[in-house]
């Protein structure tokens, strides 16, 4: 086991060293002066020294290998520098927008298995018949969707037609967040229900299934009591990637919305060329997906006696 932990643990930390490093290296690389654009957004006079004088003081006049040592030194003690487009900690900024990403996410994924979970199982029992082929279009349609197109025909009918919910919201509230959670569910629901539909069939035709069948077990009894425990595992790894790509914030939708999460944040610092909090943003969604990994690894260890005794 304390092999394994350690292994794991050189795993995340080479990981991690590989994608702010690639991020490093594109954000250098892409077009465009932080600096001259820091200053035109500040109306001042732009001159040559201004710009020497401001490169010097975000550290951007030393080589890419420095100014990356010097990041990783920092970040190692919790310092993801300045943004400078907010002009106040990465941390600070970033710890702003979490919770509105927290609250989008959270409730995009109860949206989402409520519509998910029961129409694939729903789709899976009744295969080939009607109702399957009328789940399975609408889920076609569901993954086929843009999510900013969807976004803003949900607006036009509950925002501008109906006025049941606000337009669009720059403030994280109950109601402003329907909208947008809805929005990822449809377009991530589709995608889940299918994945829940496959795991069932695949466990229905399965010798178990077969074989209590067989005995005259009841199919409610086979399904709750045989097929759905043995299709959790599957099922949790799939729901642990749809829940470390929303905790990355799901930049599209939040712009449609308005909606003041992460998501709205890296796209506003990306047009900025806002490289501390470029590199925040990605450090904090590699970190997510690997703690959303670890946790389903822990899971299975827990769900999974024989899992348990192999890794003893």
């Amino acid at each position: 086991m304390g092999k394994r932990f350690v292994k794991q643990l050189g795993q995340f930390i080479v990981t991690l060293f590989g994608i702010t490093f690639l991020t490093f290296c594109l954000t250098y690389l892409a077009p465009g002066d932080p600096v001259t654009m820091l200053l035109e957004t500040a109306d001042t006079i732009v001159s040559q020294e201004l710009i020497d004088e401001t490169r010097a003081q975000l550290g951007l006049d030393k080589p890419f290998i420095v100014q990356y040592a010097n990041w990783v030194v920092n970040a190692a003690q919790g310092d993801l520098g300045m943004s400078y487009s907010a002009k106040k900690p990465v941390v600070d900024r970033m710890l702003e927008a979490l919770p509105g990403t927290v609250m989008l996410a959270g409730t995009a994924l109860v949206f989402t298995l409520l519509y998910a979970l029961p129409a694939g199982i729903i789709s899976a029992l009744n295969r080939n018949k009607w109702v399957d082929y009328v789940l399975r279009s609408l889920s076609f349609v569901g993954v086929s969707m843009p999510s900013f197109w969807l976004g803003l025909v949900l607006i036009y009918i509950f925002g501008l037609k109906l006025g049941l919910v606000p337009i669009a919201t720059s403030r994280i509230t109950p109601i402003g967040v329907i909208l947008p959670a809805a929005t990822l569910a449809v377009v991530i629901g589709s995608k889940y229900m299918r994945q829940v539909r496959l795991v069932i069939l695949e466990e229905m035709e399965k010798d178990y299934v077969i074989g209590a069948r067989a005995r005259g077990v009841s199919e409610m009894k086979i399904l709750f009591g045989h097929i759905l425990p043995n299709a959790v595992l599957p099922l949790i790894t799939i729901l642990g990637v749809v829940m470390g790509w929303l905790l990355g914030g799901v930049a599209v939708v939040e712009m449609v919305f308005s909606w003041p999460g992460l998501g709205n944040m890296a796209v506003y610092a990306i047009t900025m060329r806002d490289y501390p909090l470029i590199e925040g943003f990605v450090l904090w969604v590699a970190l997510a997906y690997m703690c959303i990994n670890a946790l389903i690894d822990a899971s299975y260890v827990l769900l999974d006696p024989r899992l348990k005794r192999e890794r003893a």
